[in-house]
């Protein structure tokens, strides 16, 4: 009895204080401008989170100039089991894929392989010559009415989720419903047979015309393979995980890596309790089917050194992937009129920011950012050389947390 108590009093001090890492180098908020007194607000929050059951864990980064002034782990990993979080835990990152698929597609727009205004089909002819579904019944009363596309998708469109596809599962419409139906969204065998399986079906929208999320992303890496030659998950890492040292960045889990996956949650009855077990979340198989909008796992370290890699204009300890212009052009906004987002447009693969004002969050112009389905989220504030990452695993999640924490991160800002 005595030993029961004491694991489930060493259980709930973890579940309650931040743990922290030897690994990466952090430096005295007050030489980047940023305050330690303030700093205390945010781990008041997550604590309190933790410990009324909102979340298991979280990690939480904060950098400034370069340099690292806040990196901690709060609860656990695994709650059931007792695990504490610590700052190397694994995290599902979904979308946050997504930025990382569009680097390696500049990195191939960099080398002259193609313009962005190419039409995807010259590269994935399955998705030349299109149909777009039309809001009437055909003649006979079945199916989807459709009219040629006006134009043809391009890789810009791509990029910036104005291609025309969807995802089939944001929306009710007739394209989303023949998605599911298709089982866009599930794991074909490759990228390369989803890219076929997309081409037989109807676009939801004109090329060009409107911005909807959507299964862009993950024609982008099957543009990759084909244009590189490479297979995607061999191409992120020879060109991009490799050079900038993200170690734990992947599609798949090495056995002794395992341990450090963090349990994913979800919220049923009231309650947070572990998520339904799902094959394709677990990353202990190696899997074929390298899905670039959402498909990888890392760590707050490892998209750290992605983010700084942007920050710094494409850079990072010598290694260089992209030209400072090209990371000034993708984190421009590319929507326009077209954007659906208050202050923020979409740029080549993040949400950027356009106006200090009417978003429910603080930042400046040119601040960009993204996130995933699982809670992760990340930005890169280039004004203020600031970057932020957020991570915990809950999907779905009824309260914000990683906009919570943006809030609470700029406010340490006192220079």
């Amino acid at each position: 009895m005595h030993g029961r108590l004491l694991l489930l009093t060493c259980s709930f001090s973890l579940l309650v204080w931040p743990a922290q890492a030897e690994d990466v180098d952090r430096a005295p908020p007050a030489a980047v401008g940023l305050s330690e007194e303030r700093f205390e607000r945010i781990r008041d929050v997550l604590r309190a989170h933790v410990k009324e059951g909102h979340i298991a864990g979280a990690v939480a980064l904060v950098a400034r100039g370069g340099e690292v002034a806040f990196f901690e782990s709060f609860g656990a990993r695994d709650r059931e089991r007792g695990i504490a979080m610590t700052d190397d835990t694994i995290f599902r990152i979904a979308s946050m894929s997504k930025p990382i698929t569009s680097v390696a597609v500049m990195m191939l727009y960099e080398q002259g392989h193609f313009l962005l205004g190419d039409p995807v089909s010259r590269y994935l002819p399955e998705l030349g010559g299109l149909q777009v579904a039309i809001d009437a019944p055909d003649s006979d009363g079945a199916g989807l009415a459709t009219v040629p596309a006006e134009r043809e998708m391009t890789i810009q469109d791509l990029l910036r989720h104005t291609s025309g596809l969807t995802y089939g599962f944001f929306a009710d419409t007739p394209v989303d419903r023949l998605y599911l139906e298709a089982g866009v969204m599930t794991r074909d065998p490759t990228i390369a047979a989803m890219v076929t399986k997309l081409g037989t079906l109807p676009l939801k929208h004109q090329p060009g015309s409107t911005w909807e999320y959507s299964m862009s992303t993950d024609v982008l890496g099957r543009l990759v393979e084909v244009v590189s030659g490479l297979p995607f998950d061999r191409f992120l890492e020879e060109r991009i995980f490799t050079p900038l040292g993200m170690v734990d960045t992947g599609f798949h889990v090495a056995k002794p890596s395992l341990p450090r996956l963090a349990a994913n949650y979800q919220w049923q009855d009231g309650r947070l309790v572990v998520a339904e077990a799902n094959p394709f979340e677990s990353y202990e198989t190696p899997t074929t089917y390298f899905q670039g909008g959402g498909g990888l796992v890392s760590t707050a370290a490892d998209y750290y050194r992605f983010c700084q890699m942007l920050l710094n204009g494409g850079e990072l300890d010598g290694h260089r992937l992209l030209g400072r212009k090209t990371v000034e052009w993708m984190t421009s906004d590319h929507l326009g009129d077209l954007s659906r987002r208050p202050a923020y447009g979409f740029g080549l693969g993040f949400a950027v920011r356009s106006q200090p004002g009417l978003a429910t969050t603080p930042g400046s112009v040119g601040e960009f950012n993204w996130g995933g389905a699982y809670g992760t989220s990340f930005w890169v504030d280039p004004r203020e050389e600031f970057i932020g990452v957020f991570m915990i695993q809950l999907r779905p999640s009824a309260r914000p947390y990683s906009r919570e924490f943006k809030g609470l991160a700029y406010q340490v800002i006192v220079d």
